[in-house]
């Protein structure tokens, strides 16, 4: 009977030696199950806690083996990110609480008169200052030093200024200047209205009409014809005249008038006769001898027909009238006279 017993066992244990393949798949088979077979004492298989245990680090195991190195790492960066989001969105709540935390005030009238009576310095006079954008002054702007302006000036006011120097050309539709000093060449287009004195020093040059209630010239000179629509009335003082012996006995000589023209008065005395009646004296002298025109005018014919006037000398500082006629009658006599140059 033990022989038989052996004779049968004795198949199995060459199968199990013959493919031992097979006993490797039947222990993967129960390491995958996660069960694990225990001897008890009545001869039957149970399973214990300590299977149990055994089986979840299994099972654990066996996840790890399977899991990618690529998908624990994407794992790894979603966390990552995860971490970040919630730290933006607690710094940017608090941020927010403190901007909801800043009291506005109002800026009273007084603040605002104490910040414009206050003075601000920006740099010193060794930097330069630059500004790109468009600036608006509401105030008024003082500059306490030059200014110099590379572009074109556009005021839409009255300007005042003390001084002016323009180098280059500019175009002004109505200035009103106190004084105007022009060093250089002047050209007037359109009309140019003085309603004060105008005061040339050097020489002027007009290719238009000059109108002018009065006009005050040391010397002119004249290319053209001259011609005047009114009357010629020559300024200046009046020159001196002395009497002739040929006037007789208390006889006066007077003038009036100017070095250009006016009039000899000669009042005849007694025993008058030939010889110089008047002398006249330039109050400025003329460059060169004088032409001297004269007249005798008198209401007292016997004088005049009986005289016989001439001018006896003339220099640039004057002339004298005389008499060839001896006697002369007592009365009164005037020579009117014009002198050019």
């Amino acid at each position: 009977m033990a022989d038989d017993k052996e004779e049968e066992k004795q198949p199995e244990s060459t199968d199990a030696t013959s493919n031992p393949n097979e006993g490797s798949n039947a222990l993967e088979t129960l390491e995958d199950k996660d069960t694990e077979v225990t001897a008890t004492p009545d001869g039957k298989g149970n399973k214990g806690p300590a299977g149990g245990k055994k089986g979840i680090g299994g099972l654990i195991s066996g996840l790890v083996a399977r899991l990618n190195v690529y998908l624990l790492a994407f794992i790894l960066l979603l966390v990552i990110a995860g971490i970040i989001v919630a730290i933006a969105v607690n710094t940017g709540s608090r941020q927010q609480q403190s901007i909801d935390e800043i009291q506005t005030e109002e800026l009273t009238q007084e603040a605002i008169d104490d910040l414009t009576s206050n003075e601000a310095t920006v740099g010193d006079p060794k930097q330069l200052l630059t500004i790109e954008s468009n600036a608006v002054f509401n105030g008024k702007v003082l500059v306490r030093d030059g200014l110099d302006v590379a572009g074109p000036i556009k005021v839409g006011g009255e300007l005042n200024l003390p001084g002016i120097t323009v180098s280059g050309t500019s175009q002004f539709d109505e200035v009103q200047v106190n004084s105007l000093s022009i060093a250089g060449d002047t050209s007037v287009q359109g009309v140019l209205s003085v309603e004060n004195n105008l005061s040339v020093s050097g020489a002027a040059s007009f290719g238009g009409t000059i109108s002018a209630p009065s006009i005050v010239l040391d010397a002119i000179q004249l290319n053209g014809d001259l011609t005047f629509n009114r009357h010629i009335d020559a300024g200046g003082g009046t020159p001196g005249v002395a009497r002739g012996g040929a006037t007789g006995s208390g006889g006066t000589v007077t003038i009036s008038g100017t070095d250009t023209a006016g009039t000899v008065t000669v009042n005849i005395g007694s025993g008058a006769g030939a010889g110089t009646l008047a002398t006249v004296t330039f109050t400025s002298t003329f460059s060169g001898n004088p032409h001297v025109v004269f007249t005798p005018v008198s209401n007292n014919p016997s004088i005049v027909s009986s005289g016989r006037f001439y001018l006896s000398s003339r220099t640039n500082n004057g002339f004298t009238i005389s008499n060839t006629a001896s006697p002369l009658p007592a009365g009164s006599i005037s020579f009117d006279y014009i002198v050019i140059d």
